[in-house]
Order: C-alpha cells, then structure tokens, then sequence
C-alpha cells in the first residue's frame, strides 16, 4: 500500500471508504464508456442504457430490458480484486467502518466484507413484485425461472424484477441513511474509483467532517483540491496490502 496511505490508515480509527465503478474495472467488469460497457449498448439494442436500464422500460420492454441487464450487467466468473481483497482486511483488522459503493457486483461481499452499503442495489439479489420472495442470480438467469426471457417466482408466479436501483427510481433511503451516517462519523474517508460526477452519490462526500480525505482515482475529480492525499493511479495496485 502506497506509505503516505499506509500512515494516514493508522492512525485513523474509523476508516469508511466510498467507491465507484473503477473497483470493479479491475475485475474485468467494463465501466459505463468502455468498448464493451454500458454505452455500448446503442449499438447492439437501438436504445441508450439510460433507455434501457430505466424504470418505464423495464415495465413496458420486460423481455428486452432483461436481455441487456443479463448481457451486460452480471458477470458471474468475476472475482475480488487487491482493492476488494484490502478492504476486507482492513475491517477485519478493526480500522475500516464502512464501505458505501455504487457498484453492484456484490464482489465486495464475495471479498468478506460485512458492512456494505450498495447504493444502486445489487445484481445478486432478486424479488417478485407480486409477493415479495427474494432469488439469488442464478436463478433469473436460468432459463427454466423464465418465460419469453422474463423471469418469475415460483411461489405465487409473479413477475421477478432485480433489486437494482434504475433511471427514474430513488435511491433506498434506509441504505442512504446508513451510508451518511458512516460517512459523518468517520475520521478518514477513502474515495476510489469514481470521478465523483454521478448524484446524488457524489453528493455524500458532503457529509464527511473527519481528519483525512483520500481520493484515489486514474483521472481528476472535482473534489481533489478538498483532499489531504490524491493518487492518480489503479485502485487495485494502491491498495494492494
């Protein structure tokens, strides 16, 4: 780990760390722009992702919205990078609180973490609409759960809808709540991976009144001027511990 962090993580006591979708980059799940990322997509479905991942399409396209969430947002051979991996350990070891992430891999849970507040939701969890009956991922990809490519429960037969926060929905409260809370009551606030431009997410670094800001990151942010330490570098090679 990078010594100037390394120094910063010891002497804190209530280490949160926020993240974004350059965590999971490094786990060979695309971000939004890359060649196989979400923006892609126009390309291949004659609709943006906004379109397609949004919550009108989602009820008026079902078999569609489906074919491009199961294409491009899950990735079930995807495995926990050094930056998941560190992480981990850190709360394990006691420093780190709380990781608040706008991913939706759930690789951050796969790496051991506990305390993890998705958030835009998870891929990994699943619910029917009509009784409220929670599936894994495995389930709405099997093809045997769905008719005309849309899944549904096998309790009451209503239609599964992914528990994923899409264009047009609010945020969970609960999980946003939680998430200020930890922010507010850390004394380190580690951000990685983000450019911080997506709102309201961006907009929790405002909650933060502790000693130390990290912002690791590939590219600026409209934040690095506010920060103790910037790195310009991989999450995943800075936080290789």
């Amino acid at each position: 780990m990078e010594e100037r962090l390394q120094k910063i993580i010891e002497e804190s006591q209530r280490v949160v760390f926020f993240g974004g979708a350059g965590v999971s980059t490094e786990s060979n799940i695309p971000d939004f722009r890359s060649e196989k990322g979400l923006y892609h997509a126009k390309q291949m479905y004659g609709y943006s992702p906004e379109t397609m991942l949004s919550s009108d399409f989602f009820y008026r396209n079902t078999a569609l919205f489906f074919d491009y969430y199961k294409d491009n947002l899950i990735y079930l051979d995807a495995e926990p990078n050094d930056a998941h991996k560190a992480l981990a350990k850190l709360e394990q070891e006691g420093k780190l609180t709380a990781i608040v992430t706008q991913n939706i891999d759930g690789l951050h849970q796969k790496a051991g973490s506990k305390t993890v507040y998705e958030l835009h939701g998870s891929v990994m969890r699943n619910y029917c609409r009509k009784c409220g009956k929670f599936f894994d991922v495995h389930y709405i990809m099997d093809e045997r759960n769905c008719r005309d490519r849309i899944p549904y429960c096998d309790a009451c037969g209503g239609m599964i809808k992914p528990d994923v926060v899409l264009y047009g929905e609010m945020l969970d409260d609960d999980t946003v709540n939680k998430a200020v809370r930890a922010i507010a009551e850390a004394d380190t606030l580690i951000i990685g991976g983000t450019s911080l431009v997506v709102y309201p997410a961006a907009g929790l670094i405002n909650y933060f009144r502790g000693k130390h800001l990290v912002l690791i990151n590939k590219t600026e942010t409209p934040y690095d001027s506010r920060a103790d330490l910037t790195i310009y570098d991989s999450i995943g090679k800075v936080m290789k511990y």
